[in-house]
């Protein structure tokens, strides 16, 4: 299945940089970029320049007083106590010059991703800039300044009247997402990622359901620590097919980070490539299936830029444009290009090998523990219908 596709990108996005010791590394767009261009998969006329997002467009979500600390740390010489109360200036999100018009910039990369789809110029756009899901409205957090997926979603409801599907496989929870839209019914969330006992930010727990009118439309299913690709993708398989049916929704935006796989520095998931190829495959049929192709995918975390990141966030535009992923192997040029850089040994093909991390030795433990968490889920789903089959 052939679809019109469109793939926002600019070498701009790549300032928003905490420095060069910081684990979050834009560089890994353009070596995404560059991959699929060797591939000869992405061509000029598929690239879509990002626009700025406006102050209005930041207040759909972020306070004005953030909005304006923001702006003012963006000119500071030097990092202020002052400024930690707002979640800048820490060690995950210190502070850097022109720090409010790179973060704007992001934002208005899926803006632009929107404006795509919605104008009805493409089905599907990819905006790997984006999905920076921690953001806060008065506060940044976890290398998230503003919340460039929860403003793309309010940017839908107020211009579209559309109800969003928002489905985050990062491995860290999408909490600024879920709190942003907790107790709105027009906005589903569910989030598959590491349980928080031992990861960044502690939340996304199963019977994290929404609140008031919201109630009934966030879903999280928590993976134990270790949990490998047949689990993960079961978990996620299982969820997203029911979540779809049940909330049936207009439009989904996909936040795809890259920080499950098992050479990930920041997490303690065991996946490899295989999971990354079902992922945009499951969301692109249910796209078609369900919102007339309707379909946004943001990038998000993923922190080994150089072994992972580019193989799996290039899967994403391969099954954009064409509805299969890449196999064999990765282009001579590409490795050619990075492997200079790269302080590791760039891989050669895009599936990982077998036994690239050691056997699991809770493997059963840790699948059963997973299914009982999607059972709660998969529970919760069943009950709400009834609910809602009352009225």
């Amino acid at each position: 299945m052939k679809c019109d596709a469109k793939f926002v990108y600019s070498e701009d996005l790549l300032t928003y940089q905490f420095g060069t010791e910081h684990p979050f590394n834009q560089q890994r767009i353009k070596m995404t970029k560059e991959l699929l261009e060797a591939e000869g998969i992405l061509t000029d006329t598929e690239i879509v320049e990002p626009r700025m997002a406006t102050e209005e467009e930041l207040l759909l979500v972020h306070t004005s007083e953030y909005v304006d600390v923001i702006q003012k740390a963006s000119k500071e010489k030097i990092d202020s106590e002052k400024f930690l109360n707002y979640g800048i200036g820490t060690e995950d999100t210190p502070i850097f010059p022109g720090m409010h018009d790179a973060s704007r910039l992001l934002v208005g990369s899926s803006l632009t991703a929107v404006d795509q789809v919605m104008s009805g110029e493409a089905r599907h756009a990819l905006n790997l800039g984006g999905g920076l899901h921690h953001g806060f409205p008065n506060k940044a957090s976890g290398f998230c300044i503003y919340n460039d997926a929860a403003v793309a979603i309010q940017y839908i409801r107020k211009n579209y009247n559309l109800r969003v599907l928002y489905v985050d496989t990062d491995a860290h929870h999408g909490d600024g997402v879920q709190n942003i839209f907790y107790n709105d019914p027009n906005v589903c969330t569910l989030s598959i990622h590491e349980t928080g006992r031992y990861l960044f930010p502690g939340t996304g727990q199963v019977h994290e359901r929404g609140v008031q009118a919201g109630y009934g439309y966030s879903f999280n299913v928590p993976v134990d620590a270790f949990t490998e690709d047949e689990s993960f993708i079961e978990m996620y398989e299982s969820s997203l097919i029911k979540v779809m049916n049940y909330f049936q929704p207009d439009i989904i935006i996909s936040q795809n980070g890259a920080d499950a796989h098992c050479y990930d520095p920041l997490t303690h998931l065991c996946s490899t490539m295989q999971t990354f190829e079902f992922i945009p495959k499951l969301a692109h049929q249910l796209a078609h299936d369900y919102c007339d192709g309707k379909w946004i995918a943001l990038g998000g975390g993923g922190y080994d830029i150089w072994r992972v990141v580019p193989r799996a966030w290039a899967q994403i535009w391969s099954v954009m444009q064409t509805d299969t992923t890449f196999q064999g192997t990765l282009p001579i040029e590409w490795i050619k290009r990075w492997e200079k850089q790269s302080p590791v040994s760039l891989p050669h093909s895009w599936h990982d090998d077998e036994g690239i991390y050691p056997p699991i030795p809770r493997k059963e433990e840790i699948t059963e523990k997973n299914k009982r968490t999607l059972d709660i889920l998969l529970q919760y789903t069943k009950n709400q219908d009834k609910f809602h089959n009352q009225f």
